[in-house]
């Protein structure tokens, strides 16, 4: 069974198994959500991501976390260069990146905060819409994944209301 859990607060708290960075295709962690992951997690975060680039949008690659409790990091790319504007459809690639990602590496829970609602400038209503949207058809599409707990973080209260009228 799927537990979806809407939540506000700090997702480098989140006791999952993988925290979603909506990255770069670089791998660089220098602003927004990645620059956090990287500042309480550590800099091997970066090193391990940037060893690992490019990486495509549409792609996702899996690092440790360093310091933080989640056991591993997800890094989706949502922009090619860093602070890029991006799309929604970028969005979308990069959720269904995420999650077939965990699915490869038969993760159990993953928790993802409002993807390129920060420097990407999406929305956070489009962002939240796009990425409920998706991650109900990665699941249509997925009958067997090894996930079962995704986890929605809005950074302030905008983004949590967002995410909980796009789960209506």
């Amino acid at each position: 069974m799927m537990e979806f859990i809407v939540k506000k607060g700090d997702i480098t708290k989140e006791e999952v198994n993988a925290i979603v960075n909506p990255a770069n295709s670089f791998g660089l962690m220098g602003g927004g959500v990645a620059y956090a992951i990287k500042k309480i997690g550590g800099k091997e975060i970066e090193n391990e991501a940037i060893s690992k680039a490019p990486i495509l949008i549409g792609k996702a690659i899996i690092t440790t976390s360093g310091k933080l409790p989640s056991k591993f990091v997800i890094h989706a790319p949502t922009m090619k260069y860093p602070a890029e504007k991006i799309s929604v459809e970028n969005v979308k690639k990069a959720t269904y990146a995420a999650l077939e990602c965990a699915s490869k590496h038969k993760l159990i829970s993953i928790a993802f905060p409002g993807m390129g609602t920060g420097v990407g400038g999406v929305k956070k209503e489009d962002a939240a819409r796009v990425m409920v949207k998706t991650i109900k058809e990665f699941f249509r599409k997925n009958k067997n994944s090894s996930i079962n707990k995704v986890v929605l973080i809005g950074y302030d209260y905008e983004l949590y209301m967002e995410f909980k009228k796009a789960l209506g």
